[in-house]
């Protein structure tokens, strides 16, 4: 593990010397320091360095294989990254006139319109900065809808199977949640939501593909069903890589959702951000979208005030560069090229799927989407559990995926491969977990111990 940068020993060598006294400017009585700033004495080389094996010791997906679960952590391709690093573009001030920033008002509206094409919504707003964040301004703008019809409904209805920010979200917005339970085949019936719906009922929040990576095949009559009561329909689209060029969720019922950019449309994810979870929405919810939108005319790009909005969720137009990231990934796949990212997720993760259910204990066998769930539960006999299988994983140079999540399976180990792997990775990954799981059979202390590779231990 790297030192601290106080406790290097620098030899002086390579420091640089910026002025003398006279480059300072003369200060004003008490603005002078009581005592010296709390600076290492450190070369900039040695500086370099420490901060270089810093990262060394960090894991990301250009390192290796990072199947998380629940998240998509897929390579976010050095392009987009070199486009949004462009000065023409970072070095923009937010209050630029209209006229003087087209090109960015040209991104957001195209990019608006590719993601309501993508998703088979009418309209959207790209101001929310997460997925969460995104949850958020859609409960917000469904809640507004129904106070404007002068209708009483605080209550969501929200399968087990959902991300967990789901309930917190339409808590955070004011509604009370009713839970409702998978059904056997890994989705909800329209049985359940059906007993569940009543006249308070504001909408129905569905995962699709839900946490256990299968899709919700009764979204159309739970759809059909929550419309009849007057309720609204919403998805959490964070798991559209599974999606794209396949399924249109608008036009299967739902009239509002979210994406999320910093996952599906490879911009970074992780360390806390920057991300973008814009939200598209039908003809009814329009209206209420945050903030100012964005139309194109003879004369250009310009913004319209929306008289019903709800305010602003985030100052301007949200992470620019986090969008135009995302433009980029788009541009440069084109309609096919996004078809191709969901085919090859689901390719991946069945045969990941197949090739481990001889080894691990699967719930839910059906076909997966994006991702699947297996058990840690047969293993408990040797005193071995899923947190001790994550961390052996990082003794073979893999990232753990998500652990003890959907809480329907004991034991959950949820394993996501996304469409950026090849097959050579998937089977060192395969392989790695046939070991492990004979390490557990066999030496299952190995397992309670790991990691035994990296400095940081348990």
């Amino acid at each position: 593990m790297a030192d601290s940068i106080f406790k290097i020993k620098s030899s002086g060598s390579g420091k640089f010397l910026f002025g003398g006294a006279s480059s300072v400017p003369e200060l004003k009585e008490g603005m002078a320091r009581k005592r010296p700033p709390f600076l290492p004495d450190i070369s900039e080389r040695d500086l370099m360095r420490h901060f270089t094996n810093l990262e060394r010791e960090n894991f990301g997906v250009d390192y290796g294989f990072y199947p998380l679960g629940s998240c998509t952590m897929k390579y976010n391709p050095a392009l987009n990254e070199r486009i949004a690093s462009s000065p023409g573009w970072k070095n923009i001030h937010p209050l630029s006139d209209e006229s003087a920033v087209q090109g960015v008002l040209g991104v957001l509206y195209e990019l608006k319109e590719l993601l309501c094409g993508i998703t088979g919504m009418d309209d959207g707003t790209l101001q929310p900065l997460a997925g969460a964040h995104g949850e958020l301004t859609g409960l917000m703008m469904i809640k507004k809808y129904f106070d404007d019809r002068g209708e009483d409904r605080r209550e969501i209805i929200i399968p087990d199977t959902a991300h967990g920010t789901n309930p917190a979200s339409a808590a955070a917005a004011g509604f009370c949640i009713r839970k409702v339970p998978t059904g056997p085949g890994g989705y909800v019936t329209s049985e359940s939501i059906s007993s569940a719906l009543g006249p308070e009922t504001a909408a129905v929040m569905l995962t699709n593909p839900n946490t256990l990576g299968i899709f919700e095949r009764e979204v159309a009559p739970i759809s059909a069903l929550a419309h009849k009561k007057g309720a609204l329909m919403y998805c959490d689209g964070a798991n559209m890589n599974a999606l794209m060029g396949i399924a249109l969720p608008g036009k299967i019922g739902f009239d509002c959702m979210h994406l999320n950019l910093h996952k599906t449309f490879a911009t970074p994810h992780g360390g806390g951000g920057p991300g973008a979870g814009p939200v598209l929405v039908g003809r009814e919810l329009a209206p209420y979208l945050p903030g100012a939108g964005i139309e194109r005319g003879a004369g250009g790009y310009f913004t319209v005030k929306r008289e019903k909005s709800i305010g602003r969720v985030s100052p301007f137009y949200g992470n620019f560069l986090v969008l135009l990231r995302a433009y980029a990934y788009m541009a440069s796949l084109g309609a096919g090229g996004l078809r191709d990212v969901s085919i090859n997720a689901l390719i991946n993760a069945n045969y990941l799927k197949t090739k481990l259910s001889g080894i691990f204990d699967i719930p839910y066998a059906a076909g997966c989407l994006h991702e699947f769930v297996v058990s840690m539960e047969e293993f408990r006999e040797k005193g071995v559990h899923a947190i001790d299988l994550a961390k052996r994983l990082i003794d073979y140079g893999v990232h753990p995926p998500t652990v003890y999540f959907p809480l329907v399976v004991n034991g959950a180990i949820m394993v996501e491969p996304t469409e950026t792997e090849s097959k050579q990775d998937l089977d060192l990954f395969i392989a790695s977990l046939k070991d492990i799981a004979r390490e557990a059979q066999e030496n299952p202390d190995l397992l309670r111990q790991a990691p035994t590779k990296p400095k940081v231990r348990r």
